[in-house]
């Protein structure tokens, strides 16, 4: 049975709300209902009730979601797992990203290609590079990551061909031919464009380096956890950007 250590991150659930904190012995967490005092539950099982708290071992979504630093809107879990599976991502592969914004992607993308994988990331703007150089540090995501503070450049990366790879810039226009020279041939591809404009314009850059192009939004709706009222929630995760996909054709 796996124990909570010092060190490890937990997730306390009070009523309906989340906090992801760090076990110090020497630390707490005060909140409307009292005190958690953190070496009271060191040595315990993840999963136990203390007072009107339960404590869970985080995922990795609600580590991005209530931890890491953010300088930039990232991108929502609910596209970055479906851009994970879309692009194939599996142990062992070699996986270009370019930008890497606050690292929330990054994190996904790392746990996906384990150790025998590999992500080479670029991040043109320093104040954005040092927060996403943090967060990965902060939880541990650095063991198959390669960072440049620096725009996509392809010549530090002239001697790999990489399994699939993900942009996210403001205009990726000018990498398309760039990017399709280090992928593998029919290796996958996906861009986050936020507006319709840019994926039109998108679109005329493509031909002919790749096809079978597919466009796609993922809306997530919650529902209440009340089997007397089952409703939709008030709120909902709508439109956050629009993800295109494509392969590479080989010339």
């Amino acid at each position: 049975m796996e124990t909570i250590k010092e060190g490890d991150w937990i997730l306390i659930r009070f009523k309906d709300k989340r906090y992801l904190k760090r076990v110090e012995a020497d630390k707490n967490f005060s909140y409307k209902g009292g005190i958690l005092y953190f070496k009271d539950i060191i040595g315990k099982p993840y999963g136990i009730r203390v007072g009107d708290l339960l404590i869970f071992k985080p995922t990795l979504e609600e580590i991005i979601l209530y931890g890491i630093k953010r300088e930039t809107q990232i991108i929502y879990p609910k596209d970055t797992f479906y851009i994970a599976k879309k692009l194939n991502l599996e142990e062992g592969k070699i996986f270009l990203e370019f930008g890497t914004g606050s690292g929330a992607a990054t994190m996904v993308f790392s746990s996906c290609l384990g150790k025998s994988g590999k992500i080479y990331t670029f991040e043109s703007q320093e104040r954005i590079f040092k927060v996403a150089k943090r967060n990965l540090e902060k939880f541990g995501y650095t063991h198959n990551v390669v960072m440049f503070n620096k725009p996509f450049d392809p010549k530090e990366v002239e001697d790999i061909s990489f399994d699939a790879a993900f942009v996210d810039v403001r205009e990726p226009y000018p990498y398309v031919e760039q990017v399709w020279k280090v992928l593998k041939p029919s290796a996958p591809v996906g861009f986050l464009l936020p507006t319709a404009n840019q994926v039109q314009e998108l679109l005329k850059h493509l031909s002919p380096y790749f096809g079978d192009i597919e466009i796609l939004e993922i809306l997530t709706r919650y529902y209440k956890v009340n089997p007397e009222r089952f409703r939709p929630e008030d709120t909902m995760v709508g439109h956050t950007a629009y993800l295109l996909f494509a392969k590479k054709i080989s010339m």
